[in-house]
């Protein structure tokens, strides 16, 4: 059986009591995973190791979308998330992620970011 990373499980294997001999290490932390939905833009932004900041979606309602026929792209407003394949919980609660389909003002489009680690939603026209 694999060790997690921080060492700090209760019981050994043999279900004897192990006492840690340290704390959870500030390198050791993580937190919940950002799951972007539609709403008032809201970011939140974040201190990571070695000083620098990371960016992510909350909340959303607009996206950048891309006319592959034009090449040209525009801010557009978000109306819904009609489909997420990654996850059909996802695309129940409105959940945007990297290949979801969301409709916009534009039509329908496909995001191409990562909106809970880059901040933003990214989007591609799709072909009618």
């Amino acid at each position: 059986m694999k060790k997690p990373m921080e060492n700090l499980r209760k019981r050994k294997l043999t279900g004897g009591r192990r006492v840690p001999s340290r704390g959870r290490r500030g390198f050791e932390k993580d937190g919940y995973s950002t799951e972007t939905v539609l709403g008032g833009k809201r970011l939140n932004v974040r201190r990571v190791r070695g000083g620098s900041t990371k960016v992510s979606a909350v909340l959303m309602d607009t996206a950048n979308v891309v006319d592959p026929a034009t090449h040209t792209s525009k801010k557009v407003k978000i109306s819904k998330v009609v489909s997420n394949s990654a996850n059909r919980d996802y695309e129940r609660r409105g959940v945007m992620t990297k290949g979801a389909v969301i409709e916009t003002e534009a039509g329908r489009a496909r995001v191409t970011s990562r909106p809970s680690q880059d901040g933003v939603v990214n989007a591609v026209l799709l072909q009618k």
